[in-house]
């Protein structure tokens, strides 16, 4: 081991300043200032936005920095994510009530809805059993949406898979199968007993969403509908048994009000102060990966964030904004860490952009993810290395090459003769690439440790600590003043009044700025 770090140590590639001292002195001093500098801020949260990296676990955080960094030409571990720069961050425990390891259905129902539910519900609490129809009545919960949208507010969802999976489908939708897109997925006997499906309740049960985009095209069609894209291609029709037609349904409700789009060329033709309400189905199904996007006809996460805020920012009243990078997930779950780590990266682009388009004193941004994957890399590599090569050494045991990116389990588990495959002979820096996985499965898992909270705007130091996943949207409301819990919010001039215990800790805090 002392031998190893040695030879690593002696063939690093740094900067030659970091050999000094005072570089790392000065740079700590400096953000040790940045932080006693931190305001509490007490203000009212105009607008409320939720970026939400499904499967973004905190090492694939790490690996996306690094990959950040090394598309620009940096060696990637000294660069910073847009959400590295936020002053707050916390973890977050994301088992659902029945699951140590969670799904992105009981997830997402903990940070929209602010309850913890199981498993493949959406929607609904923990009282409701999956896939069994009879169970949902009664056991309906709400999100941070529908409160916003009580409140006067524009709201908006955007993701890059079908606007009708897991995530965004907690938003609106009170459904006890994750799977049941369309009446198309349900079972009979569901239907019979009145539950409705998720892309039916997207427009029935919150009618005036502002801004909705992502994919899932055919699951708002007559069955057999040839889709508007991909006219030839069967498995891209439509899915509806119904033979509703819920994008022509909602159109009419809508009337001159809305904008119906699906491809980039129309989202790039609004004028966005113009637009009340904007649907956008890019696609049949899930959005492709960034790395495979088709630039000409698909928007990009940014692109669909740029135009959604700036219709939202249409309300004076504020609003409140759910963003997914849902295809992180997808990549970890194929074992294709570089198609999922791109995705990690382009959703901090987005972050980016949103926090140019808004203030950080009226806009609480909160960022994190529902759940891990099984997803590491290490192996000793050099500062520099790039995220998707091999470790420096061979394996001790086996003589093979190795990458440093790895997972616990999944499609990469790959055998040649009885033995090992030598990573050194594959084509390891492709994008389709499958890392090698330990245990052999069709579809790499999640994973079950907690996941990082980043939090900056107003009442962003409530997010703090090791909390239960649930909490989230009760900080975003309190901060809003939307909810339950209002009794605070009755100062004027943007100020949010402090309960007895807030103004306690506000108390200590500036007594402690002054005493230093």
């Amino acid at each position: 081991y002392s031998s190893l770090l040695l030879s690593l140590s002696s063939s690093l590639n740094y900067p030659e300043q970091e050999k000094n001292p005072k570089f790392w002195n000065d740079w700590a001093q400096q953000t040790l200032k940045d932080s006693l500098e931190q305001d509490f801020s007490n203000k009212k949260a105009k607008n409320l936005i939720l970026f939400l990296g499904d499967g973004m676990g905190v090492p694939t955080v790490t690996a996306a920095r690094i990959l950040k960094g090394q598309l620009s030409g940096q060696n990637g571990e000294e660069t910073q994510l847009e959400m590295d720069k936020f002053p707050f961050v916390s973890l977050a425990k994301t088992y659902n009530t029945n699951a140590q390891v969670p799904d992105s259905a009981g997830t997402a129902t903990a940070y929209l809805c602010g309850v913890k539910a199981n498993e493949g519900t959406v929607g609904v609490s923990a009282a409701a059993v999956r896939s069994q129809c009879n169970t949902t009545k009664g056991n309906e919960v709400t999100s941070i949406l529908k409160w916003a949208k009580d409140a006067k507010k524009s709201v908006g969802i955007v993701t890059t898979t079908r606007v009708n999976h897991a995530t965004p489908s907690a938003a609106y939708a009170h459904c006890v199968d994750r799977d049941w897109y369309s009446d198309n997925e349900m079972p009979d006997e569901a239907l019979r007993s009145g539950c409705k499906d998720i892309a039916r309740q997207l427009f029935e049960n919150i009618p005036y969403i502002n801004v909705i985009m992502g994919g899932g095209r055919k699951f708002m069609y007559p069955k057999n509908m040839s889709d508007v894209e991909y006219p030839d291609m069967i498995k891209h029709s439509g899915t509806r048994k119904d033979k509703r037609n819920l994008v022509e349904e909602w159109k009419n409700k809508m009337k001159d009000e809305a904008h119906y789009v699906w491809n980039k060329e129309q989202l790039k033709s609004l004028n966005p102060k113009d637009v009340d309400y904007l649907l956008g189905l890019f696609e049949p199904s899930d959005m492709p990966y960034d790395l495979d996007r088709n630039s000409n006809t698909d928007p990009s996460l940014t692109e669909m964030v740029e135009v959604a805020i700036k219709i939202l920012q249409n309300n004076p009243n504020g609003f409140y904004l759910l963003v997914e990078g849902g295809r992180i997930d997808h990549g970890h779950h194929e074992g294709k860490a570089k198609q999922a780590l791109h995705e990690a990266v382009e959703m901090d682009r987005a972050i980016g952009l949103a926090g140019r388009l808004t203030s950080i004193h009226d806009t609480l941004s909160v960022v994190t993810a529902d759940h891990s994957h099984v997803f590491s890399f290490g192996g000793y590599t050099h500062r520099g290395n790039t995220i998707f090569g091999l470790a420096p050494k061979t394996s001790d045991v086996d003589h093979k090459s190795y990458t440093s990116i790895l997972y616990g389990n999944g499609p990469g588990y790959k055998l040649v003769k009885g033995e090992r495959e030598n990573a050194s002979v594959t084509k390891y820096e492709e994008k389709n690439y499958q890392a090698q996985a330990a245990v052999p499965l069709s579809a790499e898992t999640h994973g079950g440790e907690d996941v990082a909270v980043f939090a900056k705007g107003p009442m962003a130091h409530l997010l703090h600590g090791v909390q239960e996943q649930n909490y989230i949207p009760h900080v975003m409301a309190y901060a809003a003043c939307i909810g339950q819990n209002k009794n605070h919010c009755m100062l004027k001039d943007g100020a949010v009044g402090l309960t007895p215990m807030f103004s306690s800790i506000a108390t200590v805090l500036t007594v402690t700025r002054l005493l230093c």
